[in-house]
């Protein structure tokens, strides 16, 4: 099947969207380590037509092929791969002129005027040693480790440091990698800090561990069907004439799913990558968690201790994409034992967690055997904590323990109920479905645009929800106020923010998104405050629509748009500075919602009032509390004129929109 290269090829595939860059169709330069024979390299080098392979190596030979036709060399790739054939069985009449396949015994080799243009060679003659050095650091555009060895390392590393001998002569290090991309398709292609240190100079790769999960993960489905089939043949439900040929079966599907989660994990690092100045002191935060519960040490996986990273801090450096692959291993690893030891996998809202694991033909045939497969809180755990570190990193998980002082599992919890409150596993896959079809930066924006959203609803379910929490329960209430606000947002919201939406819409739909998807992503950190107007509705039983516009209004009558934006920037002067940002902003959220509340309670008969009118109830709710309202208008106006809003005026303007709401509590209906 394949699957360890196809996953590599996945990762490489990322890489170059981000490069803007599809290696499907766009020619790509690709220098390979590995042959033919080998399966990851032959699988590897067969996922795409693009494919330009100028110069490969293996143990014994150097393939050179200075302009080579990529159907010609294709169809003569396939054909040695199926051979099972090394580069001494290429067919050298269908290498490009001036090329060839030399033997690494050899003790020179001629240089032909076509290799001296392709390599940027200057000599007639040329070492096989100082050849293979050269490959490494030619500036194609692929690197792909498909081979046994390691051939780079950092700079500050001996060759002893590599631990493979065999190598030392040929290995480069990292700063003098030129490739745009390396695919590390075979394990220990690199050292660690060779990694880092390519990756700090402008090269796009993960580890050897993220490009190879493919086969783990092949793995541990192979072993989980299997324990589930066998099961079934014990027990008399599966003839075990028909075992093989149901396993045989769901290959393709098992194929799928493991590259679903393979593309999930690499575009996780490219988010998280995004954001990696952002998130510094949360990642500092969360190793030394890591460390004080004995589950890291930084040292031996070469992530920066603190001292390192005040430099990065100062130099504005975040983590570089091999160290968060390391740290999101770890995350999970965390997160999956701290799961696993709850009773969260034995919640029945998961229960499609463990099915979805399943190819479909098992769902079908055997959907009541499945929830007694004797892995299934595992693999429950793994499904849900996979969902959170794939989609919202690692940062996060530090961030929000800090700013809600809730524990992991509580946060996990939270985290499913917002996702599937909003169906954003439908909004995820329609962003992944545009690959190819808009930028990488587009979607990761709208990545980041869905993350907004579930970083606000994560924070209410955890602060405002009845514990424990029934998941079901919650899942469905708010699904039912995010659907009834939805179809009215534009009539309750104020012009310019409806106005500021369809602006963000209209960018996407510019960019190449389809306008309803568009639509949904603009609308979502708006359709956030579904928890807020939803519990005021129900307190007073008034329409969704009136209690809408009326926290909308409050929000655009104290211009809290521009408080919360403020509030959101903070952390450029450090971790407790943005953790003091996010407690203003939960502020602001928390005094828009009281102050519709004293409103909307105000009033007799709300449940009968035309939406048009909101605005003449807000008027006249302010002209009985004058003397408050002008006071902490004054406030907020002068604050908002500031060129910059620091903590002391978020303190500044929550003190007095509490005293604002706090002053309305003796209100009487008029």
């Amino acid at each position: 099947m394949g699957i360890t290269a196809r996953g590599a090829w996945e990762a490489v595939k990322r890489h170059f969207r981000e490069l803007g860059v599809d290696c499907q169709k766009d020619p790509i330069r690709v220098i390979g380590v590995g042959d033919m024979s080998g399966d990851v390299f032959g699988n590897g080098l067969l996922q795409s037509r693009s494919v330009h392979l100028i110069a490969a190596f293996n143990h014994s030979h150097i393939m050179i092929d200075p302009t080579p036709d990529p159907e010609t060399s294709y169809q003569e790739r396939q054909r040695t791969f199926k051979a099972v054939k090394s580069w001494t069985d290429y067919a050298p009449g269908l290498l490009s002129e001036g090329g060839g396949i030399f033997p690494r015994s050899a003790k020179s080799i001629a240089v032909s005027p076509q290799m001296k243009e392709c390599l940027g060679l200057a000599v007639d003659h040329i070492t096989p040693t100082e050849l293979i050095r050269v490959l490494l650091t030619h500036p194609a555009d692929l690197l792909f480790f498909g081979g046994i060895g390691t051939y780079i390392k950092a700079h500050a590393e001996s060759n002893a440091d590599a631990g493979d001998r065999a190598n030392d002569s040929l290995r480069v290090n990292g700063r003098d990698i030129r490739a745009k991309v390396i695919g590390e398709g075979a394990n220990l292609g690199m050292t660690q800090l060779g990694r880092i240190e390519a990756a700090s100079a402008g090269v796009h790769l993960n580890t050897d561990a993220i490009d190879n999960s493919a086969g783990v993960d092949t793995s541990d489905h192979e072993v989980n069907i299997k324990i589930l089939v066998d099961g079934l043949v014990r027990t008399g439900r599966l003839p075990a004439q028909q075992r093989d040929t149901l396993l045989t079966s769901m290959t393709n599907e098992v194929s799928a799913l493991v590259l679903r989660d393979n593309y999930q994990q690499t575009q996780a690092l490219t988010f998280m990558e995004s954001q990696a100045v952002e998130q510094l002191d949360a990642l500092g935060q969360f190793m030394r968690r890591l460390e004080r519960l004995g589950r890291l040490d930084r040292a031996i996986e070469f992530l920066p201790d603190d001292e390192a990273l005040t430099r990065r801090a100062a130099a504005q450096m975040g983590l570089t994409r091999p160290e968060l692959a390391v740290l999101m291993g770890y995350a999970k690893l965390w997160l999956y034992d701290e799961v696993l030891d709850s009773e969260l996998p034995d919640d029945p809202s998961l229960a499609d967690e463990l099915r979805v694991y399943f190819p479909t033909v098992l769902r079908g045939r055997f959907m009541d055997d499945i929830p007694h497969h004797r892995l299934h809180r595992e693999i429950i755990a793994t499904q849900v904590i996979n969902g959170l570190v794939n989609r919202l990193g690692v940062a996060f998980l530090a961030d929000m323990a800090e700013k809600t002082g809730h524990g992991a599992v509580e946060i996990v919890r939270a985290f499913i109920v917002a996702r599937d409150a909003y169906r954003l596993v439908g909004v995820w896959g329609e962003i992944e479905a545009l690959d190819g079809e808009v930028s990488a930066a587009i979607q990761t924006s709208m990545l980041a645009e869905v993350n907004r959203l579930l970083e606000r609803v994560i924070s209410w379910v955890l602060r405002w929800t009845v514990k424990p929490l029934d998941m079901n329960k919650t899942i469905d209430r708010l699904r039912k106020g995010v659907e009834a606000l939805d179809t009215i947002l534009h009539q309750a919201l104020p012009q310019d923010l409806s106005e500021t939406l369809s602006q963000r819409t209209s960018h996407y739909v510019a960019e190449g998104v389809p306008l309803t998807l568009a639509a949904r992503v603009a609308n979502l950190i708006v359709l956030a405050s579904v928890g807020d107007i939803l519990a005021i509705a129900e307190h007073f039983d008034a329409p969704i629509n009136i209690v809408g516009k009326v926290y909308f209004d409050v929000g655009a009558r104290f211009g809290l748009g521009r408080l919360r934006a403020a509030a959101e920037q903070m952390g450029s002067h450090g971790y407790w500075e943005k953790l003091a940002g996010a407690a203003a902003l939960e502020d602001l959220h928390a005094q828009q919602r009281e102050i519709a509340h004293r409103i909307i309670g105000f009033y007799s008969g709300i449940g009968s009032m035309d939406p048009a009118a909101t605005s003449l109830l807000i008027s006249n709710w302010a002209e009985a509390h004058k003397a408050d309202v002008s006071r902490c208008e004054s406030t907020l106006a002068e604050i908002r004129a500031m060129s910059r809003i620091d903590l002391a005026m978020l303190a500044v303007a929550g003190r007095q929109l509490r005293t604002l709401a706090d002053g309305g509590k003796e209100d009487s209906k008029p």
